[in-house]
């Protein structure tokens, strides 16, 4: 039976035509009963803390020791020692800290030992000097369910070694449109090829029902996520809304769970996401009805980072709906205190019934007592621990890394057969990607967005360039590095590595697969090599497809390398032939095999499963994907986008100097008159404020602000339609500021946003500017929370930027966009504080 999407009934749920689950792991009776005499030995205090999740960054021990804290977690950001991730030393010290302070039976408490979970979504990604696996997006082209397993039991070892024992993985989203800016998250757009991987990699990360190896020393546990539709919100976008049928909610997005479940996963988590209006951590009959009761779900349900806040009635701080709905556990990073509070007088007034609370902490001391967390003593004293050194980032390991890389390479153009490469020859290396190991990984990567690393943040990892130069100086050849494409001596062929940067989560959202629409730089590199007689292969890093076709056709071959992780050499082993130079045939050691698990968009606002559905063909239908043998000729590809190329970017509000596509920048005098920047020079109409072009890496690519006169004065960008940055700001993104300062005056400045008549929220930084070097550019980042503290309505913001300050100061200006990295982050104001 199918229900129409947008019926009246649309978000009515049919539990009975939902996949009747069985989970794999029998009633216990002797496990059951040492839960049930732990629950009531357990005061409503005691509950009530283990259903909340609290962040390392917001959280101590002597917090957990206190409040009674279930489980604690490592954000993106959050790392020992007040950093953005650590080593395995440093990891290990941290898990032993809060074990200790969860086992305290001082003043009677009681000894629970605490769950600590991290987000190891390509292996563990926080960790100095791990294995870093491809992103699942390479991992579907393989189409290799062993390796994946494989890929879940290193992981988990890895994790053991530094102390943790719960993993915010598997991702089991199935994305439907590329836009969506976690797509390089999910295996593939096809919901069979995720039920097969899902099995496969709970069983890797948890070990197998039944067996012995199930959740001991060397295995973690295991979080489907997120339940469920997260890969079919309209227009792609995060913590959007899906707006399908209950058949397709089903049969599309749900259906990796029910393997998992049967694989024996103990923790779903619910997504951010809506399904036809109603938030997911809001929809009981989702969550109780369908995951618990009828797929038979008996580990813990929880909740995403502060994604209980959105449901409607509710605030970070309160929400007995999402208890009340299924919610086991609550992930309240920075908010849990509040949430406790909150909580423990709802459960003692009877909003949240204590049948509710105790089905909930059931749930959780279930799945304790299954990892052996009772016996098992210090996070430190686990065997591979005490061996972490040999155990991560091993060369058995980070073997099984390159040999991913190998078979998630897919080869979409190889005319004229100018590969292989003969790794005798002159090879020039050329684009950011060719030697950038952060770009290679993508977001979730050490930071949350992957941005703000260099090469010596990954000790023991490979760039691309390191992985050819060590093959083609082996077999006699030579290999020369120039990310501008520049070079000494004329190459033979030329391997162009480019794509996209870093991002992670609705940092990476957007309006179409142009790639980097108005930059055509690497365009330019391809065809500014091939127009010099280089033959160029081109080796694309993106978590996702987009519209190629020019640089496609630009290039003589064309590599879809996905973000690969640590192992750059991979690449090398597919792209060269053997040390002897034999004939392609002969000395072909490693061959193409990777298939398309996305269909790739024959133009930028072509989404390819939408596309289907009406009867277009893609670009490169799923399952595309050449190997030597094939006839690897690619014809002339039409470069009709579909749209102008030069459209703004998401997040980006002032670059190279303008106002972003569709933005004004609009100055304001003392005399409140208001004037649009159409060139410049220009100024207010009191003269108090000029603007003029400066040069900063181009030709007028910045503006120089300078205030004189009397009064003060404020620049402001206006966008051309409201701004909804809402996620953003419930995320740690900053409104980022490229500029110099050059005077500053002695009555301060702010930074501020606008919000429509008589709404905005003002940012003083006069005091924190003067920290600051003069005539030095930076990037200077202010949180977007502080400007919601501030009062402005983060949903609607008209104008995302502004610059308020009055005469003798003067700064220059190239580029205003969201962000997670700055040279210089400035502190939200204390209330009361003088600017």
């Amino acid at each position: 039976m199918t229900i129409p999407a947008m019926a009246g009934d649309a978000a009515t749920v049919h539990p009975d035509l939902w996949p009747k689950g069985s989970s794999p792991l029998p009633p216990d009776p002797a496990l059951e009963a040492r839960v049930q005499a732990l629950l009531a030995k357990m005061s409503a205090e005691d509950k009530v803390g283990q259903m909340i999740q609290a962040d390392i960054k917001y959280v101590t021990p002597d917090d957990v020791r206190t409040y009674r804290l279930g489980s604690i977690l490592a954000g993106g950001n959050s790392g020992p020692d007040g950093g953005q991730y650590g080593t395995a030393e440093q990891w290990q010290k941290l898990s032993d800290a809060f074990y200790r302070a969860s086992m305290d039976t001082s003043g009677g408490r009681l000894a629970i030992p605490v769950l600590f979970g991290i987000d190891a979504v390509h292996g563990h990604n926080n960790l100095v000097g791990s294995t870093l696996f491809p992103q699942n997006v390479g991992l579907g082209a393989t189409r290799d369910p062993q390796l994946i397993h494989a890929i879940g039991e290193v992981t988990a070892q890895e994790l053991r070694a530094s102390g943790i024992n719960w993993t915010f993985a598997p991702t089991l989203t199935v994305p439907q449109d590329g836009r969506w800016g976690r797509a390089y998250e999910g295996y593939s757009q096809n919901p069979k090829l995720v039920a097969q991987y899902a099995s496969a990699v709970v069983e890797g990360l948890e070990g197998k029902p039944g067996t012995s190896q199930f959740l001991d020393a060397r295995h973690v546990i295991a979080t489907a996520k997120h339940f469920v539709g997260d890969g079919g919100t309209k227009d792609g976008k995060d913590q959007g809304d899906a707006n399908v049928s209950e058949a397709v909610l089903r049969d599309v997005h749900a259906a990796g769970y029910l393997p998992a479940i049967r694989a024996g996963v103990q923790v779903v988590m619910v997504s951010f996401s809506s399904w036809n209006g109603m938030k997911m951590a809001g929809n009981k009959a989702l969550i109780t009805d369908v995951l618990k009761k009828r797929m038979d779900f008996g580990g813990i349900v929880l909740g995403d980072w502060n994604a209980h806040g959105q449901v409607p009635g509710c605030t970070n701080e309160d929400c007995p709906v999402a208890y009340n709905s299924g919610l086991d556990m609550l992930e309240a990073p920075d908010s849990w205190k509040g949430l406790y509070k909150n909580t423990l007088a709802e459960v003692k007034s009877g909003v949240i019934p204590m049948a509710r609370v105790d089905d909930a902490v059931t749930r959780i001391l279930r799945v304790k007592l299954r990892l052996g967390m009772f016996e098992a003593g210090l996070p430190s004293s686990n065997p591979l621990v005490v061996d972490s050194a040999k155990v991560i980032g091993s060369p058995a390991h980070r073997a099984l890394a390159r040999r991913a890389v190998r078979e998630s390479l897919v080869l979409l153009k190889n005319n004229g057969g100018v590969l292989p490469i003969d790794p005798r020859k002159h090879v020039l290396v050329a684009g950011d990607g060719a030697d950038n190991i952060s770009k290679q990984n993508g977001g979730w990567t050490l930071t949350w967005q992957g941005t703000g690393l260099t090469n010596a943040n990954f000790p023991g990892a490979t760039s691309i360039f390191a992985g050819i130069s060590a093959q083609v100086k082996a077999a006699g050849g030579t290999a020369e590095l120039s990310p501008d494409g520049s070079y000494k001596q004329k190459p033979d062929v030329a391997i162009v590595v480019f794509g996209e940067d870093p991002y992670a989560e609705f940092q990476g959202d957007l309006p179409n697969l142009a790639y980097r629409p108005g930059n055509d730089h690497d365009l330019d590199l391809l065809r500014r090599l091939r127009g010099q007689g280089v033959p160029v292969v081109a080796v694309f890093l993106t978590g996702r497809p987009l519209w190629m076709n020019r640089e496609i056709n630009a290039a003589d071959a064309f590599v879809v390398a996905w973000l690969p992780g640590s192992e750059g050499e991979g690449i090398a082993d597919v792209l060269l032939r053997t040390r002897d130079g034999r004939s392609a045939h002969d000395g072909i050691v490693h061959d193409f095999s990777g298939k398309l698990a996305y269909a790739w968009p024959r133009t930028a606002v072509q989404i390819p499963v939408a596309a289907a559905a009406r009867g277009e063909q893609p670009q490169f239908p799923y399952g595309f994907g050449l190997t030597y043998a094939d006839q690897g000729d690619t014809g002339p590809l039409s470069e009709d986008a579909g749209i102008e190329l030069s459209g703004a970017r998401a997040g980006v509000y002032f670059t190279h100097g303008k106002p972003a596509q569709g933005f004004a920048l609009r100055l304001t005098g003392a005399d409140g008159r208001v004037a649009n920047v159409t060139a410049t020079p220009a100024a207010t109409t009191d003269g108090n404020l000029h603007i003029s072009a400066l040069d900063y890496k181009a030709q007028e690519d910045a503006r120089s602000l300078s205030w004189s006169g009397h009064g003060p004065a404020r620049a402001a960008l206006v966008a051309p339609a409201p701004l909804d940055v809402e996620r953003e700001t419930n995320g740690d993104v900053m409104l980022v500021t490229t500029l110099r300062i050059d005077a500053l005056a002695s009555g301060g400045a702010s930074i501020g946003v606008g919000c429509g008549i008589g709404c905005g929220g003002e940012v003083p930084v006069g005091r924190q500017l003067a920290t600051l070097p003069q005539g030095q550019w930076l990037r200077v980042g202010v949180p977007l929370k502080c400007f919601r503290d501030a009062g402005a309505d983060m949903s609607k913001l008209d104008q995302p930027f502004a610059w308020s300050s009055s005469p003798g100061e003067n700064i220059a200006v190239t580029d205003v966009s969201l962000g997670t990295v700055a040279d210089r982050t400035l502190a939200c104001p204390v209330k009361g504080a003088k600017p």
